[in-house]
């Protein structure tokens, strides 16, 4: 009973899900628009204020103040009367200096500012030599005058000469929006900050309330729609499709013999889908009977046929690289290949492997012939030029001894094309073989595919003992070489119209900026549209190789001190910005070698003096550049120190570990190794 009930329950949920899903997004949207709109009228409003006070200061006043109250004499007074919660020796230090007057009116002025525009607090502040200043508060003593902070971090964020947006968040003294506003002088120096904050708990508390009623209005209007909507699809959806399912399960009963089986007879005479689901269904059980009774003569026989076809084609597919990408820690090259057989097997096949560390053998082949005959020719072509090559030897002395061997008992009298190369990595220098095969195709850097023509050496075990001219060619970095089967030109149309080489080149041309993962499927998508319905008529396969060219290295070394960290920079910048680094990308790199840089100058030697090596490499897959700063003082792994928990106030946090928290954070992967009595720390970004 249950089971018949899921469509129903189904659509039900999916109703309220869409419900919810909508309600939900009409609520947020209101609620979003009139909370930004809220704070954008707070946020000017407080701006405006604080420009307001900036502009109606004295900063001539504010200067002489500052210049009163940061001296040493000031200061020593400041502390004992702080100490001593005794705010009329501040009174007496201001007024033998001419200041008091001045201070009183500050405070009155911001007190008038503040309780004219509603705001909580109004209060001016200063930054200088890197250190806060308390400069006037009137919600504060006379003794926080001229109070001194650590340091600008522990005072706050802000500088005193930068406009500073305003913000809405929380504090500890309750929901605020803060503004913030410089103090120029007639030199155009800013003196100081006037801060101004406007009280938020209120707004927020209605905001709240307004969240609520939106919710309660949507639910009921949720509720009605839906049980409308219900309503309907139950009378004209659900119960003819239960009545429907009903009837479908007694005739696919399996306690039924097929040849005892009714078509279904209902009481749906509709002229929409579910009439014709209906009528379909009478039709689709006719028809299911005639082929049941020709279906169980023919199973047992394909069952066999099938099983044995099945296991062949997985045989052959796993003789073929499949796992990509294929070298994953190389970096010089990539290389993608596909082979779809026209059967269930098939005589193309490619291979690729290093024959050693700095040469790449490729191998794309075609046998002569289809189905189970071609396959395992296949297989004996693909063992013995991968044995051979193996064995070091080049393109033509590895056709050559295959060819003697395939045409040892070729009764069958098959044989197979072959183009094969083999590619020194670090030169992209290359030697290869035509025997017989397509001819290949190449891009120069940004240019366009092209097909290279040359005189091609006789297919492989056409006959023994012959030679195969051999030639060589070069890759640079950023060209490719695409290499396929007759598969491809000769893929053909329903109209018998062959795919061609024009159109394959317009293919790899429309994707010419594509990487091989993406080109060889994108171009059996372009041969699938253009054959359309016709069977395919040859195997298809197809190699590319995207040459990168060995890794660029730049590398600097120079004395670990902190006077050299300008050279380290500029040695940075100059290969960054040759490479087109945008200029985000370019500090963010800038500020993590700095922060390391200046870690090994102070603490890698001690007291004794070191080398540092700053090396610099291109990245390719993604586009990106790696930084690796290397030392031989004490071993040493700053990736490993515990981040600091920014959640605290910064007063409480422990000192230390924040630099090394900076650069995990603008870095997209860090790596550190002791290697050769040697600290490595990479840093990688991506452009």
């Amino acid at each position: 009973m249950k089971r018949k009930h899921s469509v129903s329950l189904r659509i039900n949920l999916l109703i309220l899900v869409l419900g919810i899903v909508i309600a939900s997004g009409l609520v947020t949207a209101a609620y979003l628009t009139n909370s930004r709109q809220v704070d954008e009228f707070y946020m000017t409003r407080t701006s405006q204020t604080a420009s307001t006070i900036a502009a109606n200061l004295d900063p001539d006043m504010i200067s002489r103040l500052l210049d009163t109250i940061l001296t040493d004499e000031y200061q020593a007074t400041r502390k004992e009367a702080e100490a001593a919660q005794d705010n009329s020796r501040i009174e007496k230090y201001l007024q033998e200096h001419g200041m008091l007057e001045e201070v009183w009116k500050l405070r009155q002025t911001l007190v008038s500012y503040r309780e004219l525009q509603g705001a909580k607090y109004a209060y001016l502040t200063s930054i200088m030599n890197d250190s806060g200043i308390y400069l006037c508060d009137p919600d504060e003593p006379l003794t926080s005058l001229g109070m001194i902070a650590k340091n600008a971090a522990e005072f706050g964020s802000y500088t005193s000469n930068v406009h500073i947006d305003p913000t809405v968040s929380h504090t500890d003294f309750g929901w605020l929006c803060s503004a913030y506003d410089p103090v120029i002088d007639s030199k155009g120096n800013a003196v100081c900050l006037v801060g101004v904050d406007i009280d938020m708990t209120d707004v927020m508390n209605a905001r709240q309330r307004f969240l609520l009623s939106l919710i309660s209005f949507s639910a009921i209007v949720l509720l009605v729609a839906m049980a409308f909507t219900l309503w309907m699809l139950t009378r004209t959806v659900t119960r003819p499709l239960r009545m429907l399912s009903e009837a479908t399960d007694e005739f696919a009963d399996p306690t039924i013999e097929y040849s005892q089986k009714s078509v279904i007879s209902l009481p749906i005479r509709t002229n929409d889908e579910i009439g014709d689901l209906y009528r379909k269904t009478c039709s689709m059980q006719v028809n299911l009977l005639d082929y049941m009774d020709n279906l169980t003569k023919m199973t047992a026989e394909k069952e066999q046929i099938s099983a044995e076809l099945n296991v062949a084609t997985q045989i052959q597919a796993d003789m073929l690289p499949r796992i990509f990408p294929a070298f994953p820690t190389r970096k010089e090259f990539d290389i993608y290949a596909v082979m779809e057989p026209a059967k269930e097997v098939g005589g193309d096949f490619y291979d690729f492997f290093l024959v050693d560390d700095d040469h790449l053998a490729m191998v794309v082949a075609d046998v002569s012939g289809k189905g189970v005959p071609a396959a395992l020719f296949m297989v004996i072509a693909k063992t013995l030029i991968k044995n051979r090559a193996q064995m070091g030897s080049s393109p033509e002395e590895v056709l050559k001894n295959v060819n003697n061997q395939l045409c040892e008992g070729n009764d069958a009298e098959l044989f197979v094309t072959v183009w094969m190369g083999v590619l020194e990595i670090s030169t992209g220098k290359g030697w290869a073989v035509n025997a017989g095969h397509e001819h290949p195709v190449i891009r120069r850097g940004d240019g366009p595919y092209e097909l290279v023509r040359y005189k091609h050496s006789p297919a492989v075990a056409v006959m023994q003992g012959l030679n195969f001219r051999q030639h060589e060619f070069q890759l640079n970095p950023g060209d490719a070489l695409f290499v396929y089967t007759d598969g491809v030109p000769e893929a053909t149309s329903a109209s018998k119209e062959l795919f061609g080489d024009e159109r394959m080149l317009r293919v790899l041309n429309a994707h010419k900026g594509a990487s091989p993962e993406e080109l060889l499927p994108a171009m059996h998508r372009e041969i699938d549209a253009f054959v359309g319905d016709a069977p395919q008529f040859d195997d298809i396969t197809m190699l590319m190789l995207e040459y990168k060219g060995p890794e660029k290295m730049e590398e600097l070394e120079i004395d670990a001190k902190r006077e050299n960290l300008p050279q380290v920079l500029a040695f940075l910048d100059s290969h960054l910005e040759s490479r087109g680094c945008s200029m985000k990308v370019q500090m963010q790199l800038d500020i993590a070698v700095e922060e390391i840089f200046v870690n090994i100058a102070s603490y890698a030697y001690g007291a004794e003096s070191g080398k540092a090596v700053i090396q610099l490499r291109e990245a390719h897959n993604p586009e990106g550049v790696s930084v690796t700063l290397i030392d031989r003082g004490t071993p040493y792994n700053p990736l490993k120190k515990p981040d600091p928990d920014t959640t605290l106030a910064v007063e409480d946090r422990p000192v230390g570990g924040l630099g090394i928290y900076m650069v995990k954070k603008s870095m997209d992967d860090l790596a550190y190794a002791y290697r050769d009595n040697c600290n490595m720390l990479t840093l990688y970004k991506r452009f």
